[in-house]
């Protein structure tokens, strides 16, 4: 068996850092786990015709999971930051950059990595 290469690691490591923000959630639900595979899929084919872009991959599972769930589950991840007015979901920046943040517009505020939701300071759970 080959050695897993720089792609597939990247392909690996991005669907983890969104499976662990979808848990830290509690939206992974089975078919939420199919939209990360299908945009997995999507994503291979990109990164194969584009391998520098590699790195910028996991932000961009973690949008297109987003915006899967937003036509069938809603507005995905909320801002834990924002206690009051209406609820609102966080956004990936750099839309197409290394090292992605889940950001707050309206607080202006970073909240935390992709894939680090759950162990944010300013990411809480409803009890």
């Amino acid at each position: 068996m080959e050695s897993i290469g720089p792609l597939e690691q990247s392909l690996h490591a991005a669907r983890a850092r969104v499976l662990a923000d979808l848990a830290a959630g509690e939206v992974a639900a089975a078919d939420v786990v199919s939209m990360v595979e299908d945009s997995v899929v999507q994503r291979r084919w990109w990164v194969e015709q584009w391998p520098e872009g590699a790195e910028f991959v996991a932000g961009l599972v973690a949008q297109d999971v987003q915006d899967a769930l937003l036509e069938t589950y809603g507005r995905w991840p909320l801002c834990p930051v924002c206690g009051s007015g209406d609820p609102h979901a966080l956004e990936v920046e750099p839309e197409l950059g290394p090292d992605p943040y889940w950001v707050c517009h309206k607080a202006g505020v970073k909240v935390a990595p992709v894939g680090s939701l759950g162990t944010s300071a300013g990411g809480t759970s409803p009890s």
